[in-house]
């Protein structure tokens, strides 16, 4: 059976741009796995702990000493890491907030960038051990900045999949949409989708 991760980091749930796009490419992903399963992360339903100085203690603390606050978050960490392993395809919806991804998918990756589980060290540099598969994001904008300097937001999160082991990763754009091109940029957004599902 197919699987597939969606993650919608959209503060405006159901509402926001991004996630109607995820949700958009989920009902291709569907008619093309009609047998398949979606797991979703609605950063807007649930709450994402954004590391503090405990939280990152409890990362590092060896097993035997190990509080149950400290389990609660290996628990978390250790959660949202099998459920990127286990999929074969993550979908994430990204909106584009102050030239940069939302504090809670940042927060998230955090969770999941852990030494010895998800990358390690080597005389080489840094390898990224989860297993690749790719990675779709849907990147919204109100402005426009693909290809420009002001979209730092691409590059950082090119980087930080790859860091991890996801390489795979294909970026479709919807920009302009506070400009008046909202309805061409979803539309050619769409077709986008299409494609990559297809594909």
């Amino acid at each position: 059976m197919a699987k597939l991760l969606q993650i919608n980091s959209s503060l405006f749930g159901e509402n926001g741009n991004s996630t109607t796009l995820a949700n958009e490419f989920v009902q291709r992903w569907k008619a093309v796995n009609p047998t398949g399963e979606v797991t979703v992360r609605d950063f807007a339903k649930e709450e994402v702990p954004h590391l503090d100085a405990a939280r990152v203690q409890a990362l590092f603390s060896p097993a035997e000493g190990r509080t149950a606050e400290q389990q609660a978050v290996l628990d978390y960490s250790d959660n949202i890491i099998a459920e990127i392993q286990a999929a074969d395809a993550i979908v994430i919806g990204v909106p584009l907030y102050n030239f940069g991804v939302p504090s809670t998918l940042k927060a998230y990756f955090d969770h999941i960038a852990r030494a010895g589980v998800t990358f390690k060290y080597t005389e080489t540099g840094p390898v990224g051990l989860l297993n690749d598969k790719p990675v779709y994001v849907i990147a919204t904008r109100g402005g426009v900045h693909k290809g420009q300097p002001s979209d730092t937001q691409s590059q950082f999160l090119k980087n930080f999949l790859g860091f991890v082991g996801l390489k795979d990763v294909h970026i479709i754009y919807a920009e302009g949409l506070n400009m008046g091109q909202k309805d061409q940029a979803f539309a050619a957004a769409k077709t986008e989708i299409a494609q990559e599902v297809a594909a």
